[in-house]
């Protein structure tokens, strides 16, 4: 791994390490630990978006087979 320098308001970078420290984590990981959220979070925005572009006939089938699959697995789980 090559280490290199970020150039932070003091504050925040008082700020970051405290967070770190809560946590246990060196400053680096902590740093991966909220870049890891951010791809997270970005990938739910992305879903949501997809999800609300989804035509609503689709949407309707999706309901229909889900409710299909929830409704086999619970009839699956009483003849158990």
């Amino acid at each position: 791994m090559t280490a290199t320098t970020i150039k932070v308001d003091s504050a925040l970078r008082d700020r970051l390490k405290r967070q770190a420290a809560a946590g246990q984590r060196t400053l680096g990981a902590h740093l991966a630990v909220l870049a890891d959220l951010a791809d997270r979070e970005m990938a739910m925005d992305s879903l949501a978006r997809a999800i609300a572009a989804t035509p609503p006939e689709l949407m309707d089938s999706w309901r229909q087979d889900v409710a299909a699959w929830e409704n086999a697995e619970l009839a699956d789980l009483k003849n158990a």
